[in-house]
């Protein structure tokens, strides 16, 4: 029986997983694992508790809240991917001298669609001695349509991921004002599953790990090129030349 594995969302950040995928890592190790996605990145730890799904993506953070909802959670976290935060402040103007006290007075928006990189730059704006609750925010809409606000000059700084971060930069729209990768090691992104699963089936999820460390030791032996061409099926919409951009960027960040 194979493993059934779901996405939250698609995202560059989790281009080692969509690697594993495509190279073959998992069936090196003796298991088949088929690929699904979430509905929304809300419900993905609806399929575990349905019993849809078998493991997911996703960060510790979606996990916690499960936690915080529902008495039968016993949900369980393994297999860490992305330990930086892969998220990025992109502005409409260049600033090499931005800190993050020029917010304040701008129009920001931040992403909607995930929990953890607002509560992680608020981490950061405390640290700097400021009060994120002060900042006024545009929270409700997601990470395309923040983009396409930047680029009609609505907002003047979003908070996205890669690829969109390449993209604007590509068509002169955007320029990076910060990287939340340079805050240091985050528990960002791991699989999860249910207790109940990771006993029943523990000897497939530990050959899923070992197909990552597969995975992993290839990635750190590439240039970052190969990872982009690698993942290109999952983002057929994006130009070859951009992917290799935003790999090498978030290769760059650590």
């Amino acid at each position: 029986m194979p493993i059934i594995l779901q996405e939250s969302l698609r995202g560059l950040l989790y281009a080692p997983y969509y690697a594993a995928l495509t190279l073959g890592a998992y069936r090196q190790e003796g298991i088949e694992v088929s690929f699904v996605s979430a509905p929304t990145p809300a419900q993905a730890p609806a399929g575990l508790f349905a019993g849809a799904v078998d493991v997911a993506w996703g960060g510790p953070m979606r996990v916690m809240q499960m936690y915080e909802t529902r008495p039968d959670c016993d949900l369980v976290c393994f297999g860490e991917v992305v330990t930086r935060d892969p998220f990025l402040l992109v502005g409409r103007e260049p600033r090499p001298d931005f800190a993050l006290a020029d917010l304040y007075g701008k129009r920001v928006a931040i992403v909607s669609e995930v929990p953890t990189p607002w509560l992680c730059l608020q981490e950061d704006i405390r640290r700097v001695g400021l009060d994120p609750d002060a900042l006024p925010r545009i929270a409700d809409r997601t990470m395309s349509e923040n983009a396409a606000s930047l680029r009609r000059g609505e907002v003047d700084v979003i908070q996205v991921f890669e690829p969109f971060a390449e993209e604007l930069i590509a068509a002169g729209a955007g320029h990076i004002w910060y990287a939340a990768a340079k805050r240091g090691p985050t528990a960002y992104t791991s699989f999860y599953t249910r207790r109940s699963t990771l006993t029943a089936r523990r000897d497939e999820l530990k050959r899923m790990v070992r197909g990552l460390y597969r995975t992993q030791k290839w990635l750190y032996s590439q240039p970052p090129e190969a990872l982009a061409d690698a993942v290109q099926s999952f983002f057929p919409d994006m130009a070859a030349a951009l992917l290799r951009g935003a790999v090498a960027r978030y290769r760059s960040l650590g």
